[in-house]
């Protein structure tokens, strides 16, 4: 174990791929945390991977293009999907978003049954490879991300209920092909959990940096220990989200 063995060629992109996650995740998971749809993060990012995994067996895994546009297909698919239960059936919505992600994750292992490499290829979108995450391959997401976020700040209320979703499906379609499903949950979740005796902006604030701090750690942890990086950085915002929401427990007792 040695801070000489740790390539910051390879760990800077990796951060920068976390805070570009963060950006959308963390005020979108206190919206999800607040109208307790606590499982829609998994249940959409395991239909994204679907598509990816669908668009692979399809033999379009070459074309990025193809690949992205049955990502984006799917996620907003289950979107519309889950809009339309919201309305129909409100008092069983989390029930059915369970459902989904169960559908979506046995359906991945049977697109994949036949693939030699499956196990592999699905412990990846599970995971994630975020230590493989290059600039430019963050460039197009960036761009997405900075769209999102503008419609997500300045008209929030104006989009409604489909306009979540769909932000949504869009944030989720891109950060679950970079982190993975289970770091898309814990991101979107943790932070929120860690900041609920908050609000407005101290609370956005909060959730920034808990998660930055948990990206930074568990990166470097990796490193150091040569573990998977996706499990590490889920175990170190697990930890650096109990000791925020201790501090701020006890802060807010004086």
């Amino acid at each position: 174990m040695s801070w000489e063995f740790i390539d910051w060629t390879i760990v800077g992109p990796a951060m920068a791929a976390g805070l570009l996650v963060l950006s959308m995740h963390v005020p979108l998971g206190q919206v999800v945390l607040e109208r307790g749809i606590i499982f829609i993060d998994l249940a959409v990012a395991q239909v994204a991977a679907l598509g990816v995994i669908a668009a692979g067996v399809m033999g379009w895994e070459e074309n990025i293009y193809a690949v992205q546009a049955a990502a984006v297909g799917a996620a907003l698919l289950a979107a519309a999907g889950l809009n339309w239960t919201e309305k129909c059936w409100p008092d069983i919505q989390e029930a059915l978003i369970g459902t989904l992600f169960v559908l979506a994750a046995t359906g991945s292992i049977l697109l994949l049954a036949g693939n030699p490499h499956g196990g592999e290829h699905l412990k990846d979108l599970l995971v994630g490879q975020i230590l493989w995450t290059t600039w430019k391959a963050l460039i197009p997401i960036a761009a997405l991300y900075a769209v999102l976020l503008a419609v997500w700040f300045t008209a929030r209320e104006r989009i409604g209920r489909i306009g979540f979703y769909l932000t949504f499906a869009f944030a989720i379609m891109a950060s679950v092909q970079i982190v993975g499903v289970y770091l898309v949950f814990a991101s979107l979740i943790l932070p929120a959990l860690a900041t609920r005796r908050l609000s407005g902006n101290r609370r956005l604030i909060a959730g920034y940096l808990t998660g930055a701090v948990s990206f930074l750690a568990g990166i470097l942890i990796s490193s150091l220990f040569d573990l998977p990086t996706g499990a590490v950085i889920v175990w170190s915002m697990a930890a650096v989200s109990f000791v925020t929401g201790a501090l701020i427990k006890n802060i807010s007792r004086q």
